[in-house]
């Protein structure tokens, strides 16, 4: 306990780093220069403080708190909410030199190393899911696939999702 390097960021703003990074979309190198830090600073941050944010869900109204991607389809029906699902990419380090996978990392539409999650708002722009990170040759749809959502909405209730031709 105690033991490694000493946060160079206070936690405070280790969450502002991050959720600025989740909602804006911010670039690692951005809040690294906004911080005053190195950017493996802010990729440290991010990746500490992420999870236990998923973990606590979305809050959508005060007594509404969405967690998993079936909730926020059960959400969307029986709110009759239109939703918007598409895929972003970030763009990363280069994945090691042995690493087996490492060409799946290459965007066929940026042409450099990247991951892709699949994020779901509502009209009024509020995220209410993202995806756990894939490899950035993941089709849009092919990761929509595996997360689920094809399933959850052809067996949920009748939902409207606004989605890109990806």
């Amino acid at each position: 306990m105690g033991a490694g390097a000493k946060h160079r960021l206070v936690f405070v703003d280790r969450l502002l780093a991050t959720l600025v990074h989740l909602r804006h979309g911010v670039t690692h190198d951005v809040l690294a220069c906004w911080f005053g830090m190195d950017r493996s600073t802010i990729t440290r941050a991010i990746g500490e403080v992420r999870p236990p944010l998923a973990g606590r869900g979305r809050t959508v109204s005060p007594d509404v708190r969405l967690r998993t991607l079936a909730e926020v389809i059960d959400h969307l029906g029986v709110t009759g909410k239109t939703g918007i699902v598409d895929g972003t990419e970030t763009r990363v380090r280069r994945p090691a030199v042995g690493r087996k996978d490492r060409e799946a990392f290459i965007s066929d539409k940026n042409k450099q190393n990247t991951v892709k999650t699949m994020v779901v708002t509502d009209v009024d722009g509020r995220v209410l899911f993202c995806s756990q990170a894939k490899p950035g040759s993941c089709a849009d749809i092919t990761h929509t696939r595996q997360s689920g959502l094809v399933r959850l909405l052809a067996g949920g209730p009748a939902v409207e999702i606004l989605a890109d031709a990806g």
